[in-house]
């Protein structure tokens, strides 16, 4: 009797270290659109806070352990709080400068399709915050798992999960195209672990049903998983 409790409480524990406590102490925070800024004009937001997110200051907080120099490396270019040079961008920003922290392993779960995205900051500086910058367009291409593919995916640690659209109407509102929508940790239990704007705060969800209301909508595309380095 007591072998079979102690292979209980050994599988117990495994799953617990396979699964972590990422974002643990986060969960319930209240959902709050563009929670964080630099703290001046033209974003006074804080530069940090740990009472409410958006679903990439969740990943990004989540990731730097709560401690502001690590965000700050994680937002901006060169690590210094500047609107114009914050990681605005997910697909020319983000991926680029976190390339140290984060690498794109979509082709090891799944088959993969290529999305190619253009982002025209200029523009997209000018029609939403009528700021006239120098950015050129540029153009990327990003390796995605269809939502056809991506069924009963099992990640053995958190992954961080992009999901990956093509929506002109958004091209049209905002100056620029898109490619990523939403992110969130994608979790060994098979639990999608985000800020939904939908819950209004930090919630796991069951990935699986959380992908199948994507794939109704013909602009939403798929996912892309980004192994955390460290």
């Amino acid at each position: 009797m007591w072998r079979a409790l102690l292979f209980v409480f050994l599988i117990n524990c495994l799953a617990y270290n396979a699964r972590g406590d990422i974002g643990d102490k986060y969960m319930g925070a209240k959902y709050i659109n563009n929670p964080l800024g630099e703290a001046v004009k033209p974003d006074t937001d804080p530069l940090i806070r740990y009472d409410a997110f958006d679903c990439v200051t969740f990943v990004e907080t989540v990731l730097a352990d709560g401690n502001l120099d690590k965000l700050n490396k994680i937002r901006y270019a060169d690590g210094k709080p500047d609107f114009i040079i914050r990681n605005h961008f997910i697909e020319t920003d983000w991926l680029k400068n976190n390339s140290d922290l984060v690498e794109n392993v979509s082709a090891k779960y799944g088959k993969v399709a290529i999305r190619t995205v253009t982002i025209d900051k200029k523009n997209w500086f000018k029609t939403v915050h009528n700021i006239n910058t120098n950015f050129k367009p540029q153009t990327v291409k990003l390796e995605y798992i269809p939502y056809s593919n991506a069924k009963n995916i099992r990640v053995s640690k958190p992954m961080i999960v992009l999901f990956v659209i093509n929506n002109p109407k958004i091209r049209n509102k905002i100056g620029t195209d898109l490619a990523i929508q939403h992110m969130g940790f994608l979790m060994p239990d098979g639990q999608l672990r985000h800020a939904s704007r939908s819950q209004k705060r930090v919630t796991d969800i069951d990935f699986n049903k959380y992908i199948n209301t994507k794939v109704e909508n013909k602009n939403n595309l798929g996912i892309m998983l980004l192994e955390i380095k460290k």
